[in-house]
């Protein structure tokens, strides 16, 4: 038996066996899923069903960074909801097993869509109807009662925008090791002009088209079956997902782009568009909408002039990196005209 990294199969198979008898009944395997952004995913396999285990990083020491008993609890209290979330299995805290604290839940079949080329296959129609699908599914998001589903102390969202702005300015003066015209302007003009927040919710963090599983339903609809990747949710200002979202939907006008989104799949709705389906179906006021995306943009410019810092210091592997740096100015650009412009 062959065992992905990071994940001993006997072990997990052995403990799976202890805490819940029968659910496995053969022998296991399994693969790391790639395109996880910081936790590991895998899926596992035991030949008749299959199920995801989510652990931390390889050799990561920030335990709070990569919370998987936070994880686990966000897709538990969610399950009972109409909120598509895997069905959770198992947490498992203790390190011996696996030598990290993990989490196994139901594994989904559908479709992360990352890029435009993806995407595009579906067609116009298909591609509008998913994309305002998942505007939908953000306002079933929000509208869940924190409180009515044991996650009423998730977070603390009083300052929850002030608390977010000084986060990301740490993270920037963590990783400033060249000029980066416009980025102080930028920060410091979402500081004077911070928002009023809305009533708090439950916040993805990270909501966008490649954080959720698609597949098409019999009646040919493309609906979305599931919604990953929970580890930076909490309790706050649900605007953030909404910036966040417009943001992931502008065009970058960057040809061979290292940071791929799907805005220009033919049948994308705009930015725009997005966020009057989301007022209109949530009824919240989005007069205040050029903030978070411009900051959306500008959390943006930062975890990327990171991972420029990293690929300067010869700790990124891969393709691409060489380029990230060429990025942050833009996205600066974008959150000062997305300000200005209002």
């Amino acid at each position: 038996m062959s065992h992905p990294p990071g994940l001993d199969l006997d072990q997990l198979r052995a403990h799976l066996d202890r805490e819940r008898p029968g659910l496995v009944t053969g022998p296991l395997t399994g693969r790391l899923i790639e395109g996880g952004r910081s936790n590991l995913t895998y899926q596992v396999s035991d030949g008749a069903t299959k199920w995801v285990v989510r652990r931390p990083p390889l050799g990561h020491v920030l335990a709070t960074a990569h919370d998987m008993k936070r994880e686990h609890r966000v897709i538990a209290g969610l399950h009972s909801t109409n909120v598509p979330v895997p069905e959770p299995v198992l947490l498992c805290e203790d390190e011996d097993v696996i030598g990290s604290p993990f989490y196994v839940m139901e594994f989904v079949d559908g479709t992360p869509y990352r890029t435009s080329d993806e995407l595009a296959p579906l067609g116009p129609e298909r591609t509008r109807a998913a994309v305002l699908g998942l505007v939908d599914t953000l306002v079933d998001l929000h509208a869940v009662d924190p409180a009515a589903v044991g996650l009423g102390d998730f977070g603390r969202p009083e300052g929850f925008l002030d608390r977010q702005l000084r986060r990301w300015g740490k993270q920037l003066d963590a990783s400033r090791n060249r000029e980066l015209p416009g980025i102080d302007e930028l920060q410091a003009a979402l500081g004077r002009e911070l928002p009023t927040s809305p009533a708090p919710t439950i916040v993805h963090g990270d909501y966008r088209l490649d954080n959720v599983l698609v597949r098409q339903d019999a009646d040919g609809v493309d609906r979305i079956k599931a919604i990953l990747d929970w580890e930076m949710s909490t309790l706050g200002d649900p605007l953030t997902d909404v910036g966040l979202l417009a943001m992931y939907s502008a065009q970058l006008d960057m040809p061979d782009s290292p940071i791929s989104t799907t805005a220009s799949a033919p049948g994308h709705p705009s930015p725009a568009e997005l966020i009057e389906r989301y007022a209109e179906r949530s009824g919240r006021d989005v007069s205040a909408i050029a903030w978070y995306t411009a900051f959306a943009w500008f959390k943006l410019a930062v975890i990327l002039e990171g991972i420029h810092y990293r690929y300067t210091l010869g700790q990124t592997v891969g393709a691409g990196f060489d380029r990230i740096g060429e990025l942050v100015p833009v996205f600066i650009t974008h959150g000062l005209n997305t300000l200005k412009e209002g």
